[in-house]
């Protein structure tokens, strides 16, 4: 009987630290973007939070797997719609669970070690904001489930994210989580004055940035010249069109008859999506491209405006770089061949191109430790292989405008689309092929990201995607037109072309770089602890031992 009760009562700790791990993912996928109720995530981490004090307190408990589990139900229901694109996506929900994991039992073993109390649960923001960091910056780039992407759908409470980026959302999220969690640690240990302090603290934390914010939002108008842009959604699918070399001459023509009726004298640019232009393109060749020369005798119609739109481009590899990673040779010759993603400028005057620089991992990358993929891609097969990329952000300049065309993926790096900003881009468009997703969450997600970036950098954002949402974005962050999914449209819209540069557009992820910094003492501060325990222990050993022959 008693083994039967010990049995149970095992059982009930473990049931019970299960559900926080599950309660955990659950509330950070009801927060998520577009169809979540984003201030849950103030009480996301809660439950982990206390599930990992009650641990660090002595009960048993693998807090690395229940971690794992929290992470794991997050990115997969957040996320799932990645595996109608690709099944690499297995491993993207897999890897980043496991990495968010890593950082919060790196945590649980600093608090353990340095300081086993509610304030140690601070350490969390540092590690976790260099993780976030980390997540625009190493070969497993995946930034999309970074804790301050949750508020591109209450734009009126992060204007200040012009200031922060979205850095400063992540940092509010983590310190409101964690307030939360010490107040319902000191209110179990009737700690009285802590307890009112950090409900103070917690109230000015929540709702201040909320006010400063709305006031903002209120007063804000948008700034710089009056410019009209057209945006093209030609709806092509890219599943079976993409492929279908005898739709690529029709593909450009539904462009141009979707926005031809409106162009007018003053539309200074036509926008279409990523991948638009389907003919590869050599760029040492651009007056062979069909598809160029469609454009071009466009634009001749209307000299007055130019044509934004995505391809596929190719140039030879330079004598001497054939061994550079990205480099593709050309079964049965020595020649060598890079492949890039392009957007492409087109006027009157001639062509400007610019190549994606933030490559899908696995879609358009492969990491050089995996060489024997060199020629493939994990998914899809459309470019096969890494693409070359341009080794800095590179503006594009028409009629008194420099414009950042980011494209696809590339919209969901804040410090990145900023830089276009610093080298005097007025305008930001995103050209992007959505339709790999279908009718998913993915697409509005990603759509999600240009009003952040709008806020950020105090840009208009006009955004073609291929199908799935396009439309325009004030410096605000708010939408002013959208398309439908799957039908093919164009929309006209009048921008402000602002020239200001931005605290965060000059600055960048400096919360972020802090957090490296603070992440660096704080791993020196717990191998410091560990070495003068271990130091102790071994001192403390031979006496013990001595006691014990006697």
């Amino acid at each position: 009987m008693a083994k039967k009760k010990h049995n149970n009562s095992a059982r009930g700790p473990k049931a019970y630290n299960i559900f926080l791990a599950v309660l955990t993912g659950g509330l950070l996928t009801a927060a998520w973007p577009i169809w979540g109720i984003a201030p849950l995530v103030f009480i996301g981490l809660v439950p982990l939070l206390l599930l990992e004090d009650r641990i660090a307190q002595g009960e048993k408990g693998k807090l690395f797997w229940l971690a794992f589990l929290a992470f794991l139900v997050w990115n997969v229901a957040s996320t799932w719609w990645v595996w109608n694109a690709t099944p690499a996506a297995i491993a993207a929900w897999v890897l980043n669970a496991l990495f968010m994991a890593i950082v919060f039992n790196v945590f649980h073993l600093t608090k353990k070690k340095v300081c086993n109390n509610p304030w140690g649960n601070f350490f969390l923001v540092p590690y976790w904001m260099a993780f976030e960091l980390l997540t625009y910056w190493w070969a497993a780039k995946w930034p999309w489930l970074n804790l301050g992407n949750v508020f591109s759908d209450c734009v009126s409470w992060v204007q200040w994210y012009e200031a922060t980026g979205v850095a400063g959302g992540t940092l509010w999220v983590l310190a409101v989580n964690i307030l939360i969690t010490n107040i319902i640690l000191l209110f179990k240990s009737k700690a009285t004055k802590p307890l009112l302090i950090n409900i103070g603290v917690e109230v000015a934390i929540l709702l201040l940035p909320i006010l400063i914010s709305t006031s903002v939002y209120k007063h804000y108008e948008d700034q710089g010249e009056e410019t009209e842009v057209v945006v093209v959604q030609q709806n092509c699918d890219p599943w079976n069109e993409q492929f279908d070399s005898r739709s690529h001459d029709q593909v450009i023509q539904n462009n141009i008859n979707l926005s031809r009726p409106l162009v007018t004298p003053k539309t200074r640019f036509i926008v279409s999506s990523e991948s638009a232009i389907q003919e590869g393109i050599w760029l040492d060749e651009t007056d062979k491209a069909r598809a160029l020369k469609q454009l071009r005798d466009y634009i001749q119609e209307h000299p007055q405006a130019a044509f934004v739109i995505g391809g596929t481009t190719y140039e030879w590899v330079p004598k001497g770089m054939e061994s550079d990673f990205p480099a593709r040779h050309i079964e049965g010759s020595n020649r060598y061949y890079y492949c890039h993603n392009s957007a492409l400028l087109i006027d009157s005057d001639g062509l400007q191109h610019r190549n994606k620089s933030q490559l899908t991992p696995g879609v358009e990358a492969i990491p050089e430790w995996m060489g024997f993929l060199k020629n493939y891609s994990i998914t899809m097969g459309i470019a096969r292989g890494t693409l070359k990329t341009d080794p800095e952000s590179k503006v594009m300049a028409f009629g008194g405008h420099k414009v950042a065309a980011a494209i696809c993926y590339e919209s969901a790096f804040g410090e990145y689309v900023s830089t276009f900003c610093k080298k005097g881009a007025d305008l930001i468009f995103v050209i992007t092929n959505d339709g790999w997703w279908g009718d998913t969450p993915g697409y509005k997600q990603h759509f999600e990201f240009s009003k952040l970036r709008a806020i950020e950098n105090r840009r208009c954002v006009a955004r073609s995607a291929n199908t799935g949402r396009s439309g325009f974005i004030n410096q605000r962050g708010d939408v002013l037109q959208q398309t439908r999914y799957w039908e093919p449209d164009a929309i006209r819209e009048t921008l402000k072309a602002n020239t200001k540069i931005t605290f965060y557009a000059k600055h960048g992820d400096y919360l972020s770089r802090i957090a490296v910094y603070l992440t660096f003492v704080l791993l020196f501060s717990l191998m410091a602890k560990a070495t003068l325990d271990f130091t102790k222990a071994k001192k403390n050993t031979p006496k013990k031992t001595q006691k014990r022959k006697k």
